[in-house]
C-alpha cells in the first residue's frame, strides 16, 4: 500500500469522529467520493448548529464561515476548499487534493484510501432511466451469466497496481483490484441489473474506459464511463432477409431508429436493461412496424393500432367489485398517461380485474365505468379535493407516516417537501386509533407536517426538527439509500 500523507490521515479523522450528539448523523453530512473528502451544509442552520458541526468535524471555524460565505475557494492551512451551491438550501464543501508542482495531469492524482471503514452501497441507479443499452467498441465489459458483469483494460503492461472503482462499490479505490492477463487487466464482479458507474485506478490515478461511448460528466473536470447490467432480451424469430429491424416502444418514447436488433442464427435479438413496469412495444422490419407474433398479450393504443406488451417485475391486480351491469370498465392512470381505451379490465365472478406491472413509486388512477370515471372504493388513500379527486397508489413503500393521539380527529393530511407543501393530500387513513399514509421516496432529506382538522403540527413522534420561516418548525425524515 502507497504511503498516506499527513492530509490522508487526517481525512480518515475527521470521517471517524466520534459523534456526541445525535442531532446530526455525519453519515448524512460527510462522504468521501472518489478520493474526496465531502461535506453537506445546510444554510438554515443556527449558530448553535454551525458551532456543533465545527466540533464534531473539528473543523475551523474560519474555513465554515468562508463556507457559508459562499466563498469559491478558500486556503485553510495550505489545505484548499472548493464551495458550490446544491440548491436553495444547501452547499457543498470539498477538499481539492494538492496538486504536484509542473505536473499537468495532477488533476487526475488521488489519494489511495484504506477505505474498509466505509459502508459499501452496491445498489444499482434505477430510478433515473427506464432502459439502457451498453455501447461498447470493444468488449472491455462482458456479461455472463448470472449476473456476473467481468472488466477488461486492454494494455497497461506497465501498471504496477491497478482498480476497479464505481458506484458498486461506493467509489473504492482499492477494494476491487484487476488481476494482470496476457494482454491487459480483468476483474469479475456480480452485479444486480441496473445503471452503474465507473473508471479504473491506474497507479493512483483517474483513468477512463475509451471503448465505452456512454459516459456522463462527474463534476469534477472529467467524466464517469456507464455501463447496464441487463435483464431483459428483445427476440423476434424469422425475418432471416430482413436488412434492418428495431424495436420501440414507450420505454424510449417510440423512438424508431435508435435501437437496433442483431441478428444471430437467422432470427434478431436486443439484449438491455428495462426498469420494473409495463410496457408497449414494436419490432420495425424494414420499415414496417409489426406487433410481437410471439407475444399474445396485445393492447389497443386509442388511435385504432394494437401495441405487444410486456411487464417486468412482480404483477399487481386491480380489482373493481360490484359492476356486474356494466359492459366495459377501463383503468388509467398517470403510468399510462391516462389513456382511456388502453388497459381494459376483465369481468370476473365478482366485478372486473385487470393483472398490470408498476415498478416501485407512487402512482394516481382511477376506473372508467361505461365512460363514467370514479375513484376505487377499496382503496382509502387519495389525492386532490373537489372534482379532481384520484386514487392513490404506492408499490413497495418505503416508508409509512404514522400519527398518533389524533383519532378524535375528523380528517388528517401528511404534507412536506415531497409534495410540494400540498394542502389536499394527501389524506391519511385512520386505522385502530392511529393516522397512516404510505410513500415512496428516493433516499435524501425530507421536511414535512401533519394537518389535523385544517391544523398544522409537528409529528409528535419525531424528535428531528428544524427551524421553518414562520417559526413554527418542520419535522426531518432522512430516507436512507
Amino acid at each position: 500500500m502507497r504511503a498516506r500523507t499527513a492530509s490522508v490521515l487526517l481525512l480518515i479523522l475527521l470521517v471517524t469522529a466520534s459523534v456526541a450528539h445525535a442531532q446530526f448523523d455525519p453519515k448524512k453530512v460527510c462522504r468521501v467520493e472518489e478520493g474526496r473528502l465531502i461535506f453537506t451544509l445546510d444554510l438554515r442552520w443556527s449558530a448553535s448548529q454551525r458551532r456543533e458541526i465545527s466540533r464534531m468535524f473539528d473543523l475551523d471555524s474560519a474555513l465554515l464561515s468562508g463556507a457559508f460565505a459562499l466563498k469559491p475557494t478558500i486556503n485553510d492551512s495550505g489545505k484548499i476548499w472548493k464551495t458550490r451551491r446544491l440548491d436553495a438550501q444547501r452547499i457543498e464543501l470539498s477538499m481539492e487534493p494538492r496538486k504536484s508542482a509542473g505536473r499537468e495531469d495532477s488533476k487526475e492524482k488521488i489519494f489511495l484510501l484504506d477505505d474498509k471503514w466505509i459502508k459499501k452501497n452496491s445498489a444499482p441507479d434505477r430510478e433515473s432511466v427506464t432502459y439502457g443499452v451498453n455501447r461498447l467498441t470493444r468488449n472491455t465489459i462482458v456479461q455472463l451469466s448470472g449476473g456476473w458483469m467481468r472488466f477488461f483494460l486492454p494494455g497497461q503492461k506497465n501498471a504496477k497496481k491497478v482498480f476497479l472503482s464505481g458506484s458498486f462499490n461506493a467509489w473504492s479505490t482499492l477494494q476491487t483490484p484487476m488481476q494482470p492477463c496476457d494482454s491487459g487487466w480483468t476483474v469479475s464482479l456480480n452485479l444486480k441489473e441496473g445503471k452503474y458507474f465507473y473508471r479504473f485506478v491506474i497507479d493512483g490515478k483517474w483513468v477512463n474506459d475509451s471503448y465505452n461511448k456512454l459516459r456522463e460528466d462527474n463534476n469534477q473536470q472529467g467524466y464517469n464511463n456507464i455501463f447496464f447490467c441487463y435483464n431483459y432480451k428483445f427476440v423476434l424469430n424469422g425475418f432471416p432477409g430482413a436488412h434492418q429491424v428495431f424495436v420501440a416502444g414507450t420505454f424510449n418514447q417510440w423512438k424508431e431508429k435508435e435501437l437496433r436488433m442483431i441478428r444471430f442464427h437467422g432470427n434478431w435479438l436486443l439484449p438491455l436493461y428495462l426498469r420494473e413496469g409495463t410496457y408497449a412495444y414494436k419490432f420495425i422490419v424494414d420499415g414496417q412496424w409489426i406487433t410481437d407474433p410471439a407475444n399474445k398479450v396485445t393492447r389497443p393504443d386509442g388511435r385504432g393500432h394494437e401495441n405487444s406488451f410486456l411487464g417486468i417485475g412482480d404483477t399487481l391486480f386491480f380489482t373493481l367489485k360490484g359492476f356486474p351491469k356494466a359492459e366495459k370498465v377501463v383503468v388509467s392512470g398517470n403510468f399510462n398517461d391516462w389513456n382511456k381505451e388502453e388497459l381494459s379490465m376483465n369481468k370476473t365472478h365478482g366485478g372486473w380485474q385487470l393483472p398490470y406491472v408498476l415498478a416501485m413509486g407512487s402512482y394516481e388512477y382511477k376506473f372508467i365505468v361505461d365512460g363514467k370515471w370514479i375513484t376505487d372504493p377499496a382503496n382509502p388513500y387519495t389525492v386532490g379535493e373537489g372534482d379532481v379527486i384520484n386514487s392513490y397508489l404506492v408499490v413497495k413503500p418505503d416508508y409509512w407516516f404514522r400519527l398518533e393521539q389524533h383519532s378524535d380527529a375528523d380528517k388528517a393530511i401528511v404534507s412536506g417537501s415531497f409534495n410540494n407543501w400540498s394542502t389536499t393530500g394527501y389524506r391519511m387513513e385512520l386505522r385502530q386509533g392511529t393516522w397512516w399514509f404510505p410513500v415512496f421516496l428516493k433516499p435524501g432529506k425530507y421536511t414535512y407536517k401533519f394537518i389535523v382538522d385544517n391544523k398544522w403540527i409537528r409529528d409528535p413522534s419525531n424528535e428531528l426538527w428544524e427551524e421553518n420561516e414562520y417559526g413554527t418548525g418542520n419535522s426531518v425524515l432522512w430516507i436512507e439509500p
